[in-house]
Formats: C-alpha cells, structure tokens, sequence
C-alpha cells in the first residue's frame, strides 16, 4: 500500500494541519508513503490552453505538477491536507488541482481513496472539507472519511485522525465500495462521455483513452 500526503500548509513541520496529517499517515501504517509539501515546489497557475487534453499529462507549463500529479497516479490513497483560508483550501492546493483538470476528464484517480484534513483557527471547516470531498468524485475517488479541528489540537482529535488513517487503509485494502459515492462518481463520468464525444477531434488523446476503458 502506497500512500501520499500532500500538505498545502506554508509553516511545513511546524504546521497543526501538518500534525493532524502526519497522525492519519501513522494510523495508516503504509508499506511505502512520500510527503510532499506544496510550498517546496514551483506551481504555477492554469492557462486553461487544453493541451492535457489535447495529449494526455502534456502541459507547456514548466513547473512541479506533473511530478505531483504522477505520484498522485502512483499511490493507493492519498491524504489532502489543508489549512482553512478563508473557508478555502490554499491557493497553492487550488493550483494544484486546476491543474489536473485532465484527471476530471477522464477519472484518472478511479479506484484509489482519499482523506480529508483541515484545521483554522474558527473551526468552520465543514465547507472546505466538502470541497475537498467534491474534488474527489471529481477525479473518481472515493472519499474514506476526514477530520479537521479548530486549533490548538486536542488529543480526541489527534486520536480522531489515526482512526481516519486505520480506515482509510482498511479501505483500501478490501477495495471498499461506497455505493453513495459510487453513483456520484458515475455521474459524473455520464456527463464527461458526451463532452469527449463531441470534443472528439479536438482532444484526441482523452478521446482515446475513454475508447481504451470501454467508457463510450
């Protein structure tokens, strides 16, 4: 089982986000996990050119987020962590993921897992733990659970956190199916088909790979 922790917190280490992460990643007990914080890498904003789609993880942009996205595509599970801005993720989360916009096209995240972490100093953090959620079905994860925790950290939350990674691995390894979620993801892909269909001669490689899972 491999696992990948995005943090989107500036402070790294020394982050409470970070903290509550790093205690999902322990509950998890992984075989293989990478963290990668996000302010350690150059992200540069989408100029919605369609090349990815045009060709598939092809982007003009010279910047870490095809390295990012690859390991997205190479872990089982992957853990988003977020400090709440402004009833937001950060905007270098929010890079991140206008950047994959490929990977909404064509579910590129089917059949991998998600866990949700926030903290702020208001604990109002329901909205971006949803929008965290969203842009999972998004992608076609499913989303195994979050915790998120207004700071100073309490040690229920803490507790709350590596109980979200024991059932984040648990979900993962049993394949585990939330029909809920299932019929959300599913939804979506009924609504991308008709879009690639008649974008077919402008995004032939996305187009391509829709044909190649059967998906048309």
């Amino acid at each position: 089982m491999n696992i990948l922790l995005i943090s989107s917190s500036p402070r790294k280490e020394k982050s409470q986000t970070f903290a509550l992460a790093k205690k999902v990643l322990a509950g998890c007990n992984p075989e293989q996990s990478e963290i990668i914080h996000l302010c350690d890498h150059e992200i540069k904003f989408c100029k919605h050119c369609e090349l990815c789609h045009k060709k598939i993880m092809n982007c003009p942009i010279k910047d870490d987020v095809l390295m990012i996205l690859k390991k997205m595509l190479d872990a089982d599970g992957i853990i988003l962590a977020t400090p709440n801005y402004i009833n937001q993720v950060t905007a270098s989360m929010k890079a991140l993921f206008d950047r994959s916009s490929h990977f909404i096209h064509c579910k590129r995240l089917l059949g991998k897992y998600v866990g949700g972490v926030v903290s702020s100093g208001s604990g109002m953090d329901k909205p971006v733990i949803d929008y965290l959620k969203h842009y999972s079905f998004t992608c076609g994860a499913q989303f195994a659970g979050s915790v998120y925790s207004k700071v100073p950290l309490s040690e229920e939350k803490m507790e709350e956190a590596f109980i979200l990674g024991q059932k984040l691995a648990t979900a993962i390894k049993n394949k585990k199916i939330f029909s809920n979620q299932m019929k959300i993801i599913e939804q979506g892909k009924d609504h991308f088909r008709n879009i690639i269909i008649a974008r077919k001669h402008d995004w032939q490689e996305e187009y391509e790979y829709w044909k190649n899972k059967n998906w048309l």
